[in-house]
């Protein structure tokens, strides 16, 4: 007796997935990630996500029958381990520390609360290279610098160098795109599933929504949803670097959080005749 479809269960479910994955194949096709490889992968995060929901009770076979990942495959994957790139995480912890002390420290702010253009050095200890040694001693100012630069982050010019805030919405690092794809795209999925599935208080998550609107309109929208989104930001961030100088050295500094905001647009021709259940 053949088994029965999970999904036939709840079709709204099944559509929710869908439309999930349908982004991510997206990005795993421009990859040249194929089927099979992805296969590989969602059988492996299976039987670690298995692994963990069962804690010290987790046997091959157990996470085999949670998860209908063979025994063999099982086996294997826990044998591997989550193989994380720590070095990327670490020069991306390192500049987005420079740059979030940067936006929230009064001693790198001018008179209107802004990043100010910092000299390589000053005597003063507002200079770019003192920025970079309040982070971190253990990495040269110069290779922070190169790397911002690079990425067109900052600019550099007569032994000034300035902070680009409109170069933090993007990077030239491929490395760091994805990085930030799978860490701000990870926790808010894992926002909105602890939302789902969890009787808990819910995570905040709110979007605005409306279609039927001009390109120009959305321009208008998009300048002011950027406008203000880096204001909150700014805002988060300066308290969040307060508070964590206040409380690194407290045993119950084990928390995290991420804060985030996105804006998406999208041309509709040809789906005016849909049907539009959930507008704005």
């Amino acid at each position: 007796m053949a088994a029965q479809d999970p999904f036939s269960k709840s079709s709204l479910f099944e559509q929710a997935v869908r439309r999930l994955v349908r982004p991510l194949v997206r990005a795993l096709i421009a990859q040249g990630i194929t089927a099979p490889a992805l296969y590989r992968i969602v059988k492996q995060t299976y039987v670690q996500v298995a692994e963990e929901e069962l804690k010290d009770g987790a046997t091959d076979s157990r996470i085999s029958v949670m998860t209908g990942v063979h025994r063999r495959d099982v086996k294997e994957f826990r044998a591997l381990g989550p193989g994380e790139n720590k070095a990327v995480g670490q020069k991306v912890s390192l500049l987005a520390s420079v740059v979030g002390r940067w936006i929230s420290d009064e001693t790198f702010l001018d008179a209107a609360g802004n990043p100010a253009p910092l000299h390589r050095t000053a005597s003063d200890g507002t200079g770019f290279d003192a920025l970079v040694q309040a982070v971190s001693r253990d990495v040269r100012p110069r290779t922070v610098l190169d790397e911002l630069e690079r990425q067109n982050i900052i600019t550099v010019e007569d032994g000034q160098v300035t902070l680009l805030l409109e170069g933090l919405f993007g990077t030239a690092d491929m490395d760091q795109k994805l990085h930030f794809f799978a860490h701000n795209v990870g926790d808010h999925m894992q926002a909105a599933v602890d939302n789902l599935i969890s009787d808990g208080t819910p995570h905040f998550e709110r979007a605005v929504f409306y279609n039927y609107l001009s390109d120009a309109s959305v321009d208008e929208i998009e300048e002011e949803a950027r406008r203000l989104s880096m204001e909150a930001l700014q805002k988060v961030n300066a308290l969040a670097s307060v508070r964590q100088q206040a409380d690194k050295d407290k045993e119950t500094a084990r928390h995290r959080f991420r804060f985030g905001h996105f804006f998406f647009r999208q041309d509709e021709t040809g789906q005016r005749q849909g049907k539009h259940d959930e507008d704005g």
